[in-house]
């Protein structure tokens, strides 16, 4: 998409998640998307016209692109993806030869235009916490937003208005790396004036090094957002916690095994040993 122009838009249903903007297709024919970007969980796309193009993949949304409408293209991140006609809801043909089709069975995703100026206060962006790669994120930061919380920690994290991005799969990894209890009280991170303990850095490192590390390794999809294709092996095997229930935790000197729980009716993974 990036430095290309849309020249045909085609919307095969007037909704997804929730209904698409009015002249969707209109606004958009036409317009060159000067640059490709990310927010927590939302691709966005900033447009010609001023305004830009958000979008989210949902549970099962994604994106597929062939050239000149021949050959697919894999990037470094591609994953299987539904091939069903059907669930193909929306095709982008860009100037540059490229299709670009958001396939999507559940329809959990959603897509939107909105005027750059607006795009702060949108409501999927609005309450929306610092990035976890972000330099500014710290464990001050961390700390700050967890002073006082009587949630989880393990909820706190997945809570998107504490850190953006953040998804299950890579909070129980991030806890099991900072060697701390999904079930420890959010607040304990921090001192009563908010400020960062001991664990507020420990955690910290532990998110930035197993996104940095999720992202090499291809296993995070649109760079940190992580429902990714659990059951393939080559992606399961490399959880220290994650789905490995039963299993001997990995941390060197422990002899814990890994034990799941459900938290806010996700599944967490952790070992009750080494994590406190």
């Amino acid at each position: 998409m990036e430095g290309a122009r849309f020249q045909s838009v085609v919307a095969r249903r007037p909704d997804l998640r929730l209904p698409l903007p009015p002249h969707f297709a209109s606004r958009l024919e036409g317009q060159r998307v000067n640059s490709l970007g990310r927010r927590g969980k939302y691709l966005v796309a900033e447009l010609s016209s001023g305004d830009v193009l958000l979008m989210h993949l949902g549970m099962s949304g994604s994106f597929g692109v062939t050239i000149d409408g021949g050959e697919q293209v894999l990037g470094d991140f591609y994953r299987a993806r539904g091939t069903a006609f059907r669930h193909d809801h929306i095709v982008f043909e860009m100037s540059s030869g490229a299709t670009i089709t958001f396939n999507d069975p559940r329809r959990f995703g959603f897509v939107d235009l909105v005027a750059s100026h607006a795009l702060p206060s949108h409501p999927a962006l609005s309450a929306l916490g610092p990035e976890p790669l972000a330099r500014d994120f710290d464990a001050a930061v961390l700390a700050r937003a967890c002073r006082g919380k009587k949630t989880s920690l393990k909820a706190a994290l997945v809570d998107q208005r504490v850190v953006a991005g953040l998804g299950n799969i890579y909070v129980c990894e991030a806890l099991h790396r900072a060697r701390l209890s999904p079930r420890r009280r959010a607040s304990t991170i921090a001192t009563a004036r908010g400020l960062p303990r001991d664990e507020a850095h420990r955690l910290t490192a532990a998110i930035k090094r197993v996104l940095r590390d999720a992202i090499t390794r291809g296993t995070a999809r649109a760079g940190v957002a992580d429902d990714a294709d659990t059951e393939s092996s080559d992606f399961r095997h490399r959880f220290r916690v994650y789905d490995r229930e039963g299993a001997r935790c990995v941390t060197r000197g422990c002899r814990g095994i890994v034990k799941r729980i459900v938290q806010g009716r996700r599944s967490t993974f952790f070992c009750p040993v080494c994590q406190k």
